[in-house]
Order: structure tokens, then C-alpha cells, then sequence
């Protein structure tokens, strides 16, 4: 007997434990709905689209089917005063704005996409033109 804990208690325990970290290891992380607003790297805006995110605080995955780009490790000498950023695997710069703004940016594809997360809702009249992410 452990700490006075008869043999099924402890058993009934450990299963309890057990299954609560095999579920959270294999939950799927969804991320949040973002709009992302579209636009040339002179600044000329192209419209907007929707992806999702997944912030991890140190790196993000942005999900745009059927693309899917992870940021890997962000990196700021000073986050104070320098925007965390990375490149990705794809070449896309990823950059961690603020806790509810991203940024992804393909020069070679003249494209800058700027997410806003949580998007709570889109009225009618808040609706914009959806976009193919690639060129």
C-alpha cells in the first residue's frame, strides 16, 4: 500500500494520470481563425485570406490549404526592440508581431501577408475578397 492507498485506488490513479497525458500528447493542435491581409512588398494591397494559427510564443504554423508553413525557432536579439523572426524551410520570412499578429512574407513572390487573430466574426459588409496564397 502506498501512503495508506489500498492496490485498485492506486491503480485507478495512475490509469486517471495515464490517460490524461496520453491525451494531451495526442490532441491535434487546431489554432486560431486568422484574416490575413494580402498585400506586394511595395505595399499595394492584393486583398485578404484565411488561414489558421498555431502560436507556440517561440514559433507558429500557419495553415493556408494547401499551404503549410512553420516558422521554426523565432529569434530576436532584443524582442523589445527587434521583431522575433525566422526564415522558413520554404523561404518565407516568418515574423511574431504581437501575440495576435503574424506575418509571412515571400519576396521572391513580391507577397506580404499580415494575420490578425482571433477573427471573432465577419459581417456581410466585413467581408473581403479571399485570395490563393501562392502566386
Amino acid at each position: 500500500m502506498l501512503y495508506g492507498l489500498s492496490h485498485a485506488v492506486v491503480q485507478r490513479l495512475l490509469l486517471a494520470v495515464l490517460t490524461l497525458v496520453l491525451n494531451g500528447c495526442s490532441s491535434e493542435q487546431r489554432g486560431e481563425k486568422c484574416i490575413g491581409e494580402v498585400k506586394t512588398l511595395s505595399g499595394q494591397p492584393l486583398g485578404t485570406l484565411q488561414g489558421s494559427v498555431i502560436d507556440r510564443f517561440s514559433s507558429f504554423t500557419v495553415f493556408m490549404p494547401p499551404l503549410k508553413l512553420d516558422s521554426g525557432p523565432l529569434h530576436s536579439n532584443d524582442p523589445q526592440r527587434y521583431v522575433p523572426s525566422a526564415v522558413t524551410r520554404d523561404g518565407w520570412l516568418a515574423q511574431r508581431i504581437s501575440s495576435r499578429r503574424f506575418s509571412i512574407i515571400n519576396a521572391p513572390g513580391d507577397q506580404a501577408i499580415t494575420f490578425l487573430c482571433p477573427v471573432l466574426s465577419a459581417s456581410g459588409s466585413d467581408q473581403h475578397r479571399l485570395l490563393s496564397p501562392l502566386r
